[in-house]
């Protein structure tokens, strides 16, 4: 068995396209030994990962909004979702935004300058739509020796403010709300702000305090 996985790894490392720059998914969890891969890490397409005996992964695609739960075998990830081979997988489709979770930096500042366009706007006109979490607690991409500010855009709200120390971000580069013990309202809008960058988003009306999948409520400022 472990030289026909051999075999497979092998051929796909030569029909594999280069790895791209573009993460395809996230890291949500990671059972046993794997090598190369880590806890919240970032997959391009043409990743390969090998799984040994008893051990897992769980992807969350950005794009696609598929969460995988992945045993044994080899995986090559995709650009919605992983070819699997001699393993196990089991497909979900979550509740995500694929605009919240792959906004570029001039995104999100265009996000930003929609807010406030809509909260200039005549009454009675459609608020544009903006990315939208569905998980009250958003965990946040953001590196770590700055401040974070969320301000409410469409009432009254105390604004959060959290200084992201080393000691307090998960896996190095996220911040997440709910380890803080801070929550934000079903249906509100905000503007997050982080040094000279702007991020304007959603939560979705239906959004609970219950887990969420990460890819439901990341937000990533890059």
């Amino acid at each position: 068995m472990r030289s026909l996985i051999g075999a497979i790894f092998g051929v796909l490392c030569l029909s594999a396209p280069a790895v791209a720059g573009t993460p395809a998914a996230i890291v949500e969890d990671v059972q046993g030994k794997v090598e190369g891969i880590e806890f919240m890490d970032y997959v391009a397409p043409g990743k390969i990962i090998k799984l040994g005996p008893k051990a897992g992964i769980t992807l969350s695609y950005l794009k696609s909004c598929l969460r995988e739960t992945i045993t044994e075998g080899v995986v090559l990830v995709g650009a919605e979702q992983s070819t699997v081979q001699l393993g196990n997988v089991q497909r979900v489709k979550v509740p995500c935004d694929a605009n919240a979770a792959q906004l570029s930096e001039r995104e999100a500042n265009q996000s930003a300058a929609t807010t406030f366009r809509s909260v200039r706007a005549e009454a009675g006109s459609a608020p544009a739509r903006l990315p939208t979490i569905y998980g009250v607690a958003p965990l946040i991409q953001a590196k770590s020796g700055s401040t974070l500010v969320i301000e409410r855009t469409d009432g009254q709200e105390p604004t959060i403010t959290l200084p992201l120390k080393n000691d307090v971000m998960v896996a190095r580069k996220f911040y997440d709300l709910s380890k803080a013990g801070k929550s934000l309202t079903p249906g509100g809008s905000y503007l997050a702000k982080l040094g000279n960058k702007r991020y304007a988003f959603q939560v979705d009306a239906s959004a609970t305090a219950s887990p969420t999948p990460i890819v439901g409520r990341l937000l990533r400022f890059e």
